[in-house]
């Protein structure tokens, strides 16, 4: 870029306010009189009519990209484990060049979570520390080991069923040798 675009990309290191940030420009402004200016840029106007004609396809665009961004870092970083939501979230905008959720169809996080859990994408569960997900791997290589497992699980129960049915074989032999025992030994008293 120009030596000014470098510069200002020096100045802003660290995160900067979510609400002076466009989404539509991808272009985060330092403060309120910034980010005025900025909406009334020529540019700007230029593109919010471009993403105004198809606005619909824009979020949906946005949420499938920010659903599959978080997504990747659930699986990633945590796996399968329960986790706070909010705390993926804080690792998720950690990133400067992340996907602004107040640009897709979700308005907050609970909504967000709430879809995932519904589409089948994480289980979840609310506490009275806020909301918790865990990752549900649908990958064929995992459904494959949960299946081998399953099948394990089956195998040795159905051997401890054997052992169990043989058992209770050989108890039913031993009390009928029992009651068949005595009387058939035992001599009449005289």
């Amino acid at each position: 870029g120009t030596p000014k675009y470098v510069a200002n990309k020096m100045k802003s290191k660290g995160l900067q306010r979510l609400r002076w940030y466009c989404q539509v420009c991808e272009k985060q402004c330092r403060d309120e009189n910034g980010f005025k200016c900025h909406a009334a840029s020529e540019s700007h106007l230029r593109q919010m009519l471009v993403v105004g004609e198809h606005a619909g396809s824009h979020i949906a665009g946005f949420s499938s990209q920010f659903q599959s961004e978080f997504v990747a870092l659930l699986s990633r970083r945590f796996g399968t484990k329960r986790v706070r939501a909010n705390q993926v979230y804080q690792e998720y905008i950690s990133d400067k060049s992340h996907l602004h959720m107040n640009s897709t169809r979700w308005v907050t996080l609970t909504e967000f979570v709430k879809h995932l859990g519904r589409t089948g994408v994480a289980r979840v569960d609310e506490t009275e520390k806020g909301w918790f997900i865990a990752w549900i791997d649908s990958s064929p290589k995992a459904l494959a080991k949960a299946e081998a497992s399953l099948k394990k699980d089956r195998a040795t129960m159905s051997d401890e069923q054997r052992e169990r049915q043989l058992i209770a074989e050989q108890i039913e032999r031993a009390a009928a040798d029992v009651e068949a025992g005595p009387s058939s030994s035992s001599s009449p008293p005289a």
